[in-house]
């Protein structure tokens, strides 16, 4: 359903969510979310409280609306880890954070300088095929049952998150289908 809304968009996404899952929770229903955002991405608004320290620091308003949207998601992130806490479902909930591409800014500007954005040494950006423009995080939390502090270090992509949740969900694929890529990535997950 279309609706007309007030507010930043991604305050509206994580409230939406979390709206819908605490429902689903209370209701002892098992749930599927996915919060997909649109941010951090042109065109580069933010609420201007997220802003303002950048601006102040001398970021051009480019750069302090990306670095505003970058932090609005993290508040919200943490809002949806404390509320999972709070409705005592990080035991049963695994939660996935990532993102769809690398880095994807060009040079920016700091009180008059150009820099270059940090990509942690890899070569290449957004739509390029070096690891500095497909090489992006994957969190996985799972209270109690995945490790913590744990880095992978094992080359993985989408294409296994369907097997991955599908060993998960104890489901059975058919037989007769298409072959799928990928793999399951709960071998790595376990260990």
């Amino acid at each position: 359903t279309i609706v007309q809304t007030k507010g930043f968009c991604t305050d509206l996404f994580f409230q939406s969510a979390l709206a819908w899952i605490k429902k689903q929770n209370e209701a002892k229903e098992p749930y599927f979310a996915y919060v997909a955002l649109n941010a951090p991405h042109g065109p580069f608004y933010a609420p201007e409280e997220y802003k303002k320290r950048f601006l102040e620091a001398g970021y051009d308003e480019k750069t302090a609306g990306r670095y505003g949207m970058i932090e609005n998601i993290d508040d919200n992130f943490g809002i949806l880890m404390a509320k999972l806490k709070e409705w005592n479902a990080l035991e049963n909930t695994l939660v996935i954070f990532m993102t769809d591409n690398g880095m994807s800014m060009p040079k920016i500007n700091r009180n008059g300088e150009q820099i270059t954005p940090y990509n942690a040494g890899l070569r290449g950006g957004k739509n390029s095929p070096w690891e500095g423009g497909n090489h992006v995080p994957a969190f996985w939390y799972w209270k109690g049952v995945l490790g913590e502090g744990v880095d992978i270090d094992a080359l993985v992509a989408h294409i296994d998150i369907y097997k991955t949740f599908s060993e998960l969900a104890g489901a059975i694929l058919p037989e007769q289908m298409q072959a799928i890529d990928g793999r399951s990535l709960l071998p790595l997950l376990a260990n």
